[in-house]
């Protein structure tokens, strides 16, 4: 398994030498960057989704956008537990192609939901049948297992996003010696859940690992996590403040979103009829993206940049603005 610059810079020999049940802290933490690479996929592709919808009234866009929220706090959560065992997260440019989703494998899953959310696609695009397929595909519910998750040498061996962190957080209980509470913890969304302990993991190694037990559960019940029935969402884990569905998961989201009746949205032209402005608007868009990316890796270092929330608003604004003018948003 390749290693990162960054992650082979903070991984010694030892950390690497297997032990018999697979699992070292260099594997752990290329697991939790994977994790921090998918949940940022995630955040524009759905949000691509959602500014193609012209009317921002309508349910899709505001079950969209309590997601989106979600899929932040998710980010978050993934970066605090890197920062607790001793990574520092990278957030790397998304590649949105073809149907790939980061680490995910669906034909994996028993059984394999595919057939029945035929076509998706990966590739960003307006809200339709083919994202609002992948949308539901991505937060598929998994299946319980009591069998603890073997290291996967591929991390693209997981057929759901559940099995996925079932996997993260095997390896993290194997490896709780190596927690350290409040390294560069952030919480930007605790005032949206009044509930929830706490957004950050402030204790090392067992006390820690309730903690990170706990995002872990935040981030696959809110998703998807188990099978379960709708309406049954932890109290815990549910917004308190601005979400009208709080107890619904991701994937009853857009389960809603794909039964109910297809919405309007901006018409988009072929690429080769775009003009000087429209590659413009392209240029723009990379451009608060990018910015917004390096200000989430300064906010996950444990810095404060005076910019962050300007750049989401920004980056948001920009999305749309490609929409409006039939431009097919770009991320890098």
């Amino acid at each position: 398994m390749s290693l990162t610059p960054r992650d082979a810079a903070m991984t010694t020999h030892a950390e690497l030498a297997v032990p018999p049940d697979g699992w070292t802290v260099g594997h752990l933490r290329q697991h939790i960057q994977y994790a921090v690479d998918l949940e940022l996929w995630t955040i524009p592709f759905y949000m691509s989704a959602m500014y193609s919808i012209q009317d921002r009234t309508s349910p899709a866009f505001q079950l969209i956008q309590s997601v989106v929220n979600q899929e932040m706090l998710h980010l978050q959560s993934a970066a605090n537990i890197a920062n607790a065992y001793g990574l520092s997260p990278e957030i790397r440019v998304p590649q949105y192609r073809g149907k790939a989703i980061p680490h995910l494998d669906f034909q994996l899953d028993r059984p394999d939901p595919r057939p029945e959310y035929e076509p998706y696609s990966a590739e960003i695009g307006a809200l339709d049948t083919e994202r609002i397929n992948a949308m539901c595909l991505i937060e598929y519910p998994g299946w319980d297992s009591t069998t603890p998750p073997a290291l996967r040498q591929n991390v693209r061996e997981y057929g759901s996003i559940g099995a996925f962190y079932q996997a993260v957080r095997h390896g993290a209980e194997l490896l709780e010696d190596r927690i350290r509470g409040g390294v560069r913890q952030v919480d930007l969304f605790g005032a949206f859940y009044r509930n929830m302990p706490g957004m950050t993991i402030t204790e090392s190694r067992a006390r820690g690992l309730y903690q990170v037990r706990l995002l872990i559960d935040l981030i696959t019940d809110q998703g998807e996590g188990t099978r379960k029935t709708r309406g049954d969402l932890e109290l815990q884990f549910q917004n308190t403040a601005d979400d009208r569905d709080m107890n619904r998961s991701h994937f009853d989201k857009f389960t809603q979103i794909r039964k109910a009746q297809p919405v309007t949205v901006y018409p988009v032209k072929r690429p080769a009829r775009y003009t000087a402005h429209d590659h413009e608007l392209e240029q723009i868009l990379v451009g608060h993206f990018g910015a917004l990316r390096g200000a989430l890796e300064l906010v996950f270092r444990g810095e404060n940049p005076d910019d962050f929330v300007r750049l989401m608003i920004s980056t948001g604004a920009a999305i749309q603005n490609c929409w409006k003018h039939g431009v097919t948003p770009r991320f890098g």
